[in-house]
């Protein structure tokens, strides 16, 4: 329980201090701060690698204001979903491969099965790493979101979250889950260190924060969203996402209650798919919230690679990595970062059954 007491946490005091490094709300009648994405011209060099697209790269407004320009910062652009996403600042990326899709079960059992590999959640936790852990607690196992019988208020993650002993990639909600039939599945319950391996035994590497956002953004600017500024335009559902109320009952509006099959939703202007929802991403940059105001002081800030270390003051000595997207428990409810620019975070040694990743290479 150790790792699911670190989990997620609610930042009441998080607000507190975002306001004081002056990441709060923009008022309805500020600029847009974002500028146009200038794409690198340079052409990709040779054909793609099995299962991957071209990200060009170039300078791009990176951040959130969690608002479409010119409109009033409405419920979803509190200071908790976007306040560690600003201020937006310039960056510019180089290119690189990107993998379309997330990484699926069947292709991590492709890893498994040639070297072996035993993943986090698969591990007996030690006493040296939860000294303070009761011992029926010192289990293999993994954090599992169970939906609550009625409403609760949503100030206390514990409430759906828990640790199930024998969650793991093949059993993503416990014993008697699986994944059979399940192969273009994303592949969950994998905790940082474990997706970092598969990155390494594929020849590849996990994105960095400001790569992962480009490739999001799919050469759009300041877009509330990966495909635009509605988030059903025309009614059609473009992520997978949770529809009902939270944590109780996702209904399934747009075809999935729970998780679903990769590439079953609209790819964008870059030809990735699954770039908002359905899974977390990791990200290889440690997470502090105050990492924009920092590189915002330069006019172009060119591949960064995120603080030297971690800093959550929610649950501070807790180190968290980047994870990007949302998933298909995010919610107008409650969590909206399948926003375009928003952030996550995660401990490296904890995954959950909506986080997975995708990988890149740089040419």
């Amino acid at each position: 329980m150790a790792r699911l007491s670190r989990l997620l946490g609610t930042a009441v005091p998080r607000a507190l201090l975002l306001a004081a490094l002056g990441l709060v709300p923009l008022r309805g009648d500020e600029a847009s701060p974002f500028a146009p994405t200038v794409e690198n011209r340079a052409k990709p060099p040779g054909p793609a690698p099995r299962g991957m697209v071209w990200i060009p790269g170039g300078e791009f407004s990176m951040g959130s204001t969690g608002r479409v320009p010119g409109e009033a910062c409405g419920a979803v652009c509190t200071p908790s979903t976007v306040g560690d996403a600003r201020p937006v600042h310039r960056v510019d990326v180089d290119g690189f491969w990107m993998d379309a899709t997330d990484v699926t079960n069947d292709e991590f059992a492709k890893f498994v099965k040639a070297t072996g590999y035993v993943t986090v959640a698969e591990r007996v936790p030690t006493r040296e790493q939860f000294p303070t852990a009761p011992p029926e607690n010192l289990v293999a196992g993994s954090v599992v979101f169970t939906p609550t019988k009625e409403a609760v208020p949503l100030d206390d993650h514990l409430r759906w979250w828990s640790y199930v002993k024998g969650a793991d990639w093949r059993h993503p909600s416990g014993p008697g889950s699986g994944i059979r039939g399940r192969g273009n599945d994303p592949v969950v319950q994998v905790a940082y260190e474990d997706a970092e391996a598969y990155a390494k035994w594929a020849g590849k590497r996990l994105p960095t924060e400001a790569e992962w956002e480009f490739a999001q953004r799919g050469g759009l600017s300041g877009k509330l969203y990966a495909w635009g500024d509605e988030f059903r335009p025309g009614g059609k559902f473009m992520a997978n996402t949770f529809q009902g109320l939270f944590p109780v009952k996702d209904t399934g509006e747009d075809g999935f209650a729970g998780i679903s099959p990769v590439k079953l939703f609209p790819p964008n202007g870059y030809g990735l798919y699954d770039m908002a929802g359905n899974v977390w991403q990791w990200c290889s940059d440690w997470y502090r919230p105050d990492t924009y105001a920092g590189d915002a002081k330069n006019a172009v800030t060119r591949n960064p690679k995120g603080p030297a270390s971690s800093l959550d003051p929610a649950e501070p000595g807790v180190a968290k990595r980047v994870q990007r997207g949302g998933s298909y428990l995010c919610t107008d409810q409650y969590c909206t970062r399948y926003m375009a620019g928003t952030r996550g975070k995660g401990e490296p040694d904890t995954g959950t059954n909506h986080t997975g990743f995708r990988c890149v290479i740089t040419p």
